[in-house]
């Protein structure tokens, strides 16, 4: 947890501890007794298994669009079919730009003779190195022309980049079209993406759970022990393994979530297409040592003076309190993680804990009472 967020955590703490003293607890710890509500430390993580909402994507997608303008003269697919990379889906009418390569052409056969002519006539010194120079770069200007040419024809096939399903077309036959505008969209569905939208606390968990002697430096490593897997409604049950492929490390603006994408390969009994909705559960048990995770109540941390988190401690045999002090991590609703200082099997004050001083017996509160003073209530 960055420095500033556990002070805030820790002032914030500090506020009930202040709140507390100012109730002025004049008489003896060992004169008083404090109904308490008490609570008893697990290990475990309450994140480490969690379910999401998931949405479908293509994992590999194009907008496919011709590089130069003209008319349509033939849409060779449809909506839905099945296409193999290399394949011809399209075609411009190819008749303005041939003509263009024909001239094209021309010129670049006038301009490469008289360009030889000149080099013949320069090293006998019967023509300028000016006039040499000026044809050479009316070759050169030629030449690239011509280069453009021969692709501008070639760009009047559009052909499928890889292996896919057409998922839309934009425009249909003899329709004019501009360089650039899409015309077909193509989605590889053999694969597919599983997009998920995860909370900063899931997404810290992943980022600080590296540890570069088992698992490497990377945050791709981490990833790469959590297990996920995907439902589909009316599936029976039915899994699917997912693998991880990227997390976002910027939020979203509006919703203050992390992108996360697993892979998933299509399923061969039933069709699933890009825009379906999924489950996803997600299981990082793998990234955490539940032994070593521990979360408590927030109102069981309290500040002591210095403003470090302490919490308060039973020993169940004399029923009295005794102030711990404790690391705090990350926060989980109404819940806090507690990095070091317990270790698990303790009971501690839950509620009622800014009116203990160290030493006082306590009683374990009934349900219907309450651990603060009420009203006139002398201390």
């Amino acid at each position: 947890m960055p420095w500033f967020h556990s002070r805030l955590i820790v002032a914030c703490l500090a506020l009930a501890w202040i709140s507390g003293c100012d109730r002025g607890e004049q008489a003896t710890p060992e004169a008083m007794t404090r109904p308490v509500k008490l609570f008893t430390v697990e290990g475990g993580s309450v994140d480490a298994v969690r379910t999401f909402p998931g949405s479908i994507d293509a994992s590999q997608r194009a907008e496919l669009a011709f590089r130069v303008s003209g008319q349509l003269q033939e849409l060779l697919v449809r909506e839905g079919d099945l296409v193999e990379e290399g394949q011809v889906l399209a075609r411009l009418d190819p008749s303005d730009y041939a003509l263009v390569l024909e001239d094209r052409q021309a010129v670049y056969d006038n301009s490469s003779k008289n360009f030889q002519r000149a080099r013949e006539l320069v090293a006998d010194g019967n023509i300028s190195r000016l006039d040499f120079d000026r044809m050479e770069a009316e070759f050169r200007s030629a030449s690239a022309a011509l280069s453009q040419a021969r692709k501008d024809l070639e760009y009047t096939v559009l052909a499928a980049p890889f292996s896919g399903r057409i998922a839309q077309r934009a425009v249909e036959n003899f329709e004019e079209v501009v360089a650039k505008q899409t015309v077909l969209w193509l989605q590889n569905i053999n694969q597919l993406d599983v997009v998920i939208n995860l909370p900063e606390s899931v997404v810290r968990s992943i980022r600080r759970s590296i540890n570069p002697e088992t698992v490497g430096t990377s945050t791709r490593s981490a990833e790469s022990l959590i297990l996920a897997r995907a439902e589909f409604e009316g599936r029976g049950g039915q899994s699917f393994d997912l693998k991880p492929k990227e997390v976002a490390t910027k939020a979203d603006t509006q919703t203050q979530t992390f992108k996360a994408t697993f892979v998933m390969d299509a399923p061969t009994d039933f069709t699933v297409l890009p825009g379906m909705t999924t489950t996803v559960q997600l299981d990082m048990r793998q990234l955490v040592n539940l032994d070593e995770v521990k979360w408590v109540p927030v109102r069981a941390v309290q500040a002591g003076s210095g403003l470090e988190p302490r919490v308060w401690v039973l020993d169940p045999e004399t029923m009295t309190v005794s102030s711990r002090g404790v690391s705090i991590g990350r926060m989980s609703g109404n819940q806090i993680e507690i990095v070091d200082g317990l270790n698990g099997g303790e009971e501690i004050v839950a509620v009622g804990a800014p009116y203990l001083a160290e030493g006082m017996r306590v009683t374990r509160m009934e349900l219907t009472e309450q651990a603060i003073p009420r009203a006139g209530e002398s201390s």
